[in-house]
């Protein structure tokens, strides 16, 4: 039984290493298998995806300023309205009778006011009966001392007429006295008309609140209130009609991811569709972009205006629309599928280069210098200098002596770039930055008004345009991959430009109609990992 044992247990060895054999032979016999893809030519876009919300370009909020019961109503939704037409009526009998009740009391202080004229009228007749009693007294007086001085009378009368002289000039002092008096009682009462008026005129204003009508011409799009309805007006006033001037002219207001909202300048061409009408595009251009952040669970989004003709009125109110802003756009360039950017072999790694040594820089036309004597992945500056010269010159118009001075000042500024490669690391960019503003400047000093504020457009949209890398594999000619970083610029979500110098070392494997590795199959080492490396997608 011993050797029984022994020799089952031998077998079942042989048996587990003859499947461990053959198992190895199998896994390593599997091809590795590369899916690829062309490098094209063409032009391309760069957008920036958003969604918003159909709106009238200018609607109007029509409340009340007083409180009670609708009465009367006479539009509803859709109703074309005009300026001043009515709209609505608020219950007017209470403030009927507070205009009666203003109104009486105005009657009332003028009936006061007439009262303290007529007492005015009588001080003053008796300030002028105290005047004469006064020059009464003093004849009397001056009669009694002449008298007295020829011994007629004694000398206690004219002392009488004296005391009497005296208490007449006192009795004109009261009596000019209650002449003030009676002047200001008419002008408290006037002043007591002017506020029961003002009172007057505020019940018969909010009389007039109770007809509620248009402000503007338009359409009504929106009726919050019914017919015996109550409303109260007491902080604020509250919403009964929203009107829309003009259903012809509309937007969308776009909320615009902060990470995009750069790229977003006025008078860029926007498209967007709608649900209500699948499969149809409509066009606009972006008339605003707000500068009020909204920030709605830590997600920062700012409002994008595009401004659109309605001119069918297909478009309603409050349609959700899905809008695409084109902010950036190439006639010609090499371009290749993003799936090439997201692919990872392991064990290969690119040759060690200037290429991969070198940064990222802004495809700005008046810093591309900097970069184009410094090293073969900066060849492409060259061009870039080309193409914006010749923008400057297409689309500014510029005459033969403003090309000529343009020119002069790239050349002058040449030398100043080579001399960047000495300078320490740190310091390299802000010497940079200062030879690339005085060339704007210089630029500008040859420009017309009309012609720099198009420049500062330009200069603008090259703000947005940076440079990227990235790393992508190719088939060498002995079938195995190779990697290579290359320098990006623009993506559409599905492509992404190549930017390739034409004496780059990458220029002879990276042209048109090449082939580039979008995806590994049968090896362990290889993976195309979403979001590895490259542009960010944008759809």
């Amino acid at each position: 039984m011993k050797k029984t044992y022994l020799a089952a247990g031998a077998v079942a060895l042989v048996l587990v290493g003859a499947l461990g054999w053959w198992w190895t032979q199998r896994g390593g016999g599997t091809e590795v298998q590369y899916r690829s893809g062309k490098i094209e030519r063409g032009p391309l876009q760069s957008a920036v995806s958003a969604s918003g919300s159909v709106s009238p370009v200018t609607q109007v909020t029509v409340g009340t300023q007083v409180s009670g019961q609708i009465k009367d109503l006479y539009v509803d939704f859709n109703s074309e309205v005009k300026a001043g037409q009515l709209l609505a009526v608020i219950d007017p009998e209470t403030f009927e009778y507070r205009v009666r009740s203003a109104q009486a009391d105005v009657d009332a202080a003028r009936a006061v006011v007439l009262t303290a004229q007529a007492n005015v009228v009588a001080s003053r007749a008796q300030v002028s009966r105290a005047m004469t009693d006064l020059a009464e007294a003093r004849r009397t007086h001056e009669r009694n001392l002449m008298l007295v001085g020829k011994g007629f009378i004694a000398q206690s009368t004219a002392d009488q007429s004296n005391a009497l002289v005296n208490t007449s000039n006192e009795s004109v002092k009261a009596a000019e006295a209650q002449l003030g008096v009676t002047d200001a009682q008419v002008k408290s009462a006037q002043a007591s008309v002017a506020q029961r008026e003002a009172a007057l005129a505020q019940a018969r204003i909010d009389l007039a609140r109770t007809r509620i009508t248009s402000p503007v011409n338009g359409i009504v799009i929106k009726r919050a209130i019914e017919k015996g309805q109550t409303v109260a007006a007491s902080l604020q006033a509250p919403e009964l009609f929203v009107i829309a001037r003009n259903l012809r002219d509309m937007q969308v207001e776009a909320s615009i991811d902060e990470a995009d909202v750069g790229r977003i300048r006025n008078g860029q061409k926007a498209s967007f569709t709608v649900d209500a009408f699948p499969g149809q595009t409509f066009e606009g251009q972006i008339s605003q972009v707000r500068k009020a952040a909204l920030n709605v669970s830590n997600v920062v989004t700012y409002v994008a205006v595009v401004t659109f003709s309605n001119t069918d009125g297909r478009l309603l109110p409050g349609m959700t629309a899905n809008v695409r802003v084109v902010t950036d756009m190439r006639d010609n360039v090499l371009k290749m599928p993003n799936a090439a950017l997201r692919v990872r072999i392991a064990g290969v790694e690119p040759a060690a280069t200037a290429a991969a040594s070198a940064s990222p820089a802004p495809m700005d036309a008046a810093s591309a210098p900097a970069a184009a004597p410094a090293a073969p992945a900066a060849a492409g500056a060259a061009n870039a200098i080309t193409e914006f010269r010749n923008r400057l010159v297409r689309e500014l118009q510029l005459n033969t002596a403003q090309t000529e001075k343009v020119d002069a000042i790239y050349a002058s500024a040449r030398p100043k770039f080579m001399a960047l490669r000495e300078l320490p690391e740190a310091d390299r960019s802000k010497a940079r930055e200062r030879i690339t503003a005085d060339i704007r400047a210089r630029i500008a000093e040859v420009l017309t008004p009309e012609q720099k504020k198009r420049y500062a457009e330009m200069q603008a949209e090259l703000a947005g345009r940076t440079i990227t890398r990235g790393r992508i594999y190719v088939l060498g000619s002995d079938g195995k991959p190779k990697a290579l970083n290359v320098r990006l610029g623009i993506t559409d979500g599905s492509q992404t430009e190549l930017v390739v110098g034409p004496n780059s070392p990458e220029a002879a494997e990276l042209k048109e109609g090449a082939s580039v590795i979008t995806g590994v199959s049968g090896a362990a080492g290889g993976t195309a990992r979403p979001g590895a490396t490259g542009p960010r997608m944008m759809f």
